[in-house]
């Protein structure tokens, strides 16, 4: 399931996009400006960023830069009402990924977020180099192993974090991820998954990261 981040000050444009989005079966989070974009860009993962240039404060151009000086490479598509070429290339420098002005079409701007999205699962799948994991989970021996040093885990914490390798790189709600560990009886409001992920985290250390958040939805082991 695509995940895209879509940064818009306008809301009848961000809330056009938004349910164009959700009918392709995409999920969607809206930031009106560039530092709300960026913080949520440092909690959550997203598939793509659609970014818009004109912003209240931060430029879409900044918020690109910004993004790319903390490492992070989520692909970029820049909207604009701009159609000029010197913003284009702006843009492009900055590290956006592609560039379409508006308005747009509907159907082309679909084409262009899955090429995005294709491009990047694509990339991860065939350019690094196999290396040894710093974290294993023994889903026999139900033992966590982070850098070498076995990490002891209750029931529930090894039945979450079984649950979490297996479905590696897929997004999990907290309501599957409630019925699968804790039963059908579970109360569907309760906390209860996100006061477990904290403890995994904890025990992960320094690849804490490795589950990561997906608002509104749930979580996703890298």
């Amino acid at each position: 399931m695509t995940n895209v981040l879509i940064v818009e000050d306008e809301d009848q444009i961000a809330d056009f996009i938004a349910r164009g989005l959700k009918g392709e079966g995409w999920t969607t989070t809206r930031a009106s400006s560039g530092e709300q974009a960026l913080g949520l860009l440092a909690d959550n993962v997203f598939d793509v960023v659609l970014l818009d240039i004109m912003l209240p404060g931060m430029s879409g151009h900044d918020v690109c830069a910004r993004m790319r000086l903390k490492k992070d490479y989520t692909p970029v598509l820049m909207l604009t009402a701009l159609d000029e070429t010197d913003d284009k290339v702006a843009g492009l420098r900055k590290g956006a990924d592609d560039y379409l002005p508006k308005p747009f079409d509907f159907d082309e701007l679909i084409a262009r977020i899955s090429a995005l999205a294709r491009r990047e699962s694509e990339y991860h799948a065939t350019s690094e180099e196999p290396v040894e994991d710093e974290v294993i989970f023994d889903a026999t021996a139900l033992c966590l192993v982070v850098s070498g040093e076995k990490i002891e885990l209750s029931s529930k914490e090894r039945d979450f974090m079984a649950m979490l390798v297996k479905n590696a790189g897929r997004v999990l709600s907290r309501e599957r991820i409630l019925n699968a560990v804790w039963g059908l009886n579970e109360d569907p409001m309760t906390n209860t998954v996100d006061v477990y992920v904290r403890r995994l985290r904890e025990k992960l250390g320094p690849h804490s990261a490795r589950i990561a958040t997906v608002r509104g939805i749930g979580y996703r082991y890298m």
